[in-house]
């Protein structure tokens, strides 16, 4: 039988042999280090419903490692409208289940969603994938369905 993962339109998929949801940092960069990947693309949405890029050219393997470890800062006054400019130190974290390989990129680059965290480490309540995934949590407590 044909393993699952070969038939998979993801090419990291394909390539680390393994369902995307078990995807880890040092997935991540072995996928770049083996395909030659010279761009990471970090993906959000912002307050006003729109995605996001922040654009990282990969210098060297210990910035690439820093990055997906510990994300990268970004106002959030200037991303939602609730948020102060006093108070706006945000992060946006890459998931790494989310990571693709970007097929409309001259520049092969690797993308991946990220959700938002404060300065105290702690998920942005107000963020919209926060707040999917707390009504996610609401629906299967209330009906015992998951979607």
């Amino acid at each position: 039988m044909e393993n699952i993962t070969s038939v998979n339109p993801n090419p990291l998929v394909q390539y680390l042999n393994k369902p995307a949801s078990q995807f880890t940092k040092a997935d991540i960069i072995k996928y770049i280090e083996g395909n030659k990947i010279e761009m990471i693309n970090f993906r959000y949405v912002g307050g006003d419903d729109r995605l996001k890029t922040l654009n990282f050219v990969i210098n060297s393997m210990e910035h690439l490692d820093d990055i997906l470890t510990a994300g990268e800062r970004v106002d959030g006054s200037s991303l939602f409208s609730h948020i102060e400019a006093g108070s706006s130190d945000l992060y946006v974290l890459p998931r790494y289940k989310t990571a693709f390989l970007n097929p409309f990129s001259e520049v092969p680059s690797i993308d991946i969603l990220c959700s938002y965290y404060n300065k105290d480490g702690e998920p942005l309540e107000s963020s919209p994938e926060y707040i999917l995934r707390k009504v996610q949590h609401v629906f299967k407590d209330v009906t015992g369905y998951e979607y």
